[in-house]
């Protein structure tokens, strides 16, 4: 059993994952032994000097003078210029560790410290398995740690690039597949076998868990529907990809949001339409506590409906 009460997920099983985690110590370079398994943490120690992004928080594979992500227009370079950290310096700060129950069944994962976007990560915890939905920069054993405890995870999808961070690094860290979608594939900053790229508008990762191309903010931004989530009647962790705003009966669809660049009216309408054929009540977005709790289906739409209006008339 877990913290919560819930049966910790059979390991790997709807993802074809034989490695999956289970509960047990955490030490550098040991394997976690649980009940279930055995999990090799193959996360070396070259991975913590690789180039991370300050600005957005993506690592490299090996250094270089520019960081592609900010340089897009969807992010920006500081006008301080170009700067880098690693996970290894990162690990030598401040940050503490956090993991906090958002919803049901939902757990925001990542630091109280905010570090470059700021975004956290969800852990959902379907009965077919645990998935990392979104990744954050930071990774130690304290974090694992508090994922075990809480059955360890499958699978790991994102939803667009500007969360791809220290994504190997988990995906090695755990033993398992990396869900990307095809179309940003070109941002990739440190490929790896790991990675699994899907193509087409959905993905079923397991028979409650499936991943939706919107393609919001990117051409691959992906959401994450969960059909058991909200007690049966549907969860959808967006990232950015959907917007949670303070107005909670609003949502937000933007090209870039530090910039300012709206979407697309026609990308707009072919979300509204793909996301009008899942059954949602809950909403999780990118920030700690960025949640709309019931009705979010309806929210949506009208978001959609109140954007077209504005922009298309």
């Amino acid at each position: 059993m877990t913290t919560d009460g819930a049966p910790r997920p059979l390991p790997g099983a709807p993802f074809g994952v034989s490695d999956a985690c289970a509960s047990g110590p955490v030490s550098d370079g040991a394997p976690i032994v649980g009940g279930f398994c055995t999990l090799e943490r193959v996360t070396t120690e070259p991975a913590l000097d690789l180039p991370v992004c300050l600005a957005c928080g993506t690592q490299y594979a090996a250094p270089r003078a520019d960081c592609p992500i900010c340089e897009d227009e969807r992010q920006y370079v500081p006008r301080s210029g170009q700067q880098w950290t690693s996970l290894r310096e990162l690990r030598a700060g401040d940050y503490t560790v956090a993991v906090e129950q958002e919803g049901p069944g939902v757990y925001g994962v990542g630091t109280r410290e905010r570090f470059a976007i700021g975004q956290r990560a969800l852990l959902v915890r379907a009965a077919s398995g645990n998935v990392l939905w979104d990744c954050v920069t930071y990774l130690d054993d304290r974090l694992v740690e508090h994922l075990v405890d809480l059955g360890g995870i499958t699978a790991i999808a994102i939803s667009h690039p500007h969360y791809y961070t220290t994504m190997v690094d988990w995906a090695d860290t755990f033993g398992v597949p990396l869900y990307l979608h095809e179309r940003d594939r070109q941002w990739v900053g440190r490929p790896s076998e790991r990675i699994r790229f899907w193509s087409g508008d959905t993905f079923a990762l397991a028979e409650d868990l499936t991943l939706v191309n919107p393609g919001v903010h990117f051409a691959g931004g992906t959401v994450l529907h969960w059909r058991d989530g909200a007690g049966g009647k549907g969860a959808l962790c967006t990232g950015d990809i959907v917007q949670v705003v303070p107005n909670r009966e609003l949502v937000a669809f933007m090209y870039s949001y530090p910039n300012f660049l709206p979407e697309r009216p026609s990308v707009v309408r072919r979300a509204a339409d793909m996301l009008a054929g899942l059954a949602f009540d809950d909403l999780y977005g990118a920030w700690w506590n960025a949640t709309i709790i019931g009705g979010a289906e309806r929210v949506v739409q009208h978001a959609a409906k109140r954007y077209l209006e504005l922009t298309v008339g």
